[in-house]
């Protein structure tokens, strides 16, 4: 089934079990409005219902240039307040739901792109990409889970240092700091994040909504009160026939042994 569908905003393909999700702003460089926050939660929604996995890409050449300001510049502090937690609400959805997201990179990923891009699980980044948090310099504060899921993967003071500075960083140094998962030449990172993603897809539905959320929780637990939630998760998803047919059929020699790196 490859179906085609989504607003003029946000592009939306059904490829096998993979939902392909298309930022469709190029002539903003994929801006987020209002519009584009509805239109993402949209399709978020519908890729739950009839996906096992998803990638969210950016039309055009870039994946994200973040918050579109001139919206943002209108809104009164208590509309801008509502439009952050309106960002959570939706980012959540992806980064704790019930498939795997993939996102795939290039050209900017800067301010409300990089913290869409960190509400993925795997980020697969082209050379052309650039991340930035450009904040500080325009007078303003991350407002799209940033300060949370940014600071996380590469660290409160580089991400300080960034919002500080304006800064740009190039993909393989974003990579060696831990907030890229894959990098890939010019015009590879979608092709890639659907194959990563059709991979995730494989997996055991249990087990991939235990890694989403169950995962990030037990990191802010402290270590006795994370092996617990360990142990229930563990014993949850062994549980499950799909769980028990995997094992007998490793055990039974039809499926196939982990490999070391390049060796299929």
């Amino acid at each position: 089934m490859n179906a085609k569908a989504g607003s003029a905003l946000v592009t939306y393909a059904l490829k096998g079990s993979v939902a392909v999700i298309g930022l469709n702003r190029p002539e903003k460089r994929n801006a987020i409005s209002d519009g584009v926050v509805a239109a993402l939660d949209e399709a978020v929604g519908r890729a739950a219902d009839e996906a096992r996995a998803a990638v969210i890409h950016g039309e055009g050449p870039h994946f994200c240039a973040g918050l579109d300001l001139g919206e943002h510049v209108e809104k009164t502090p208590f509309e801008a307040v509502k439009n952050s937690r309106l960002w959570h609400r939706v980012f959540e959805r992806i980064e704790r739901g019930t498939i795997p997201y993939v996102s795939a990179l290039k050209g900017a990923v800067v301010g409300g792109g990089f913290e869409l891009a960190a509400a993925t699980h795997i980020r697969v980044a082209e050379d052309s990409a650039f991340f930035a948090l450009p904040e500080g310099t325009r007078g303003i504060f991350v407002g799209g889970g940033g300060s949370v899921r940014i600071a996380r993967l590469i660290g409160a003071a580089r991400m300080g240092d960034m919002m500080l500075t304006g800064r740009s960083v190039s993909a393989p140094d974003m990579e060696r700091w831990g907030g890229v998962s894959y990098l890939t030449g010019e015009g590879e990172a979608l092709g890639r994040a659907t194959e990563l993603a059709a991979r995730t897809a494989e997996n055991a539905e249990m087990s991939n909504y235990a890694i989403l959320n169950a995962l990030p929780r037990i990191q802010d637990m402290s270590s006795e009160d994370g092996l617990f939630l360990e142990s229930i998760m563990s014993s949850l998803t062994s549980a499950t026939p799909e769980a028990e047919e995997r094992l007998r059929a490793f055990l039974e020699k039809r499926a196939g042994k982990v490999k070391a790196p390049g060796h299929g």
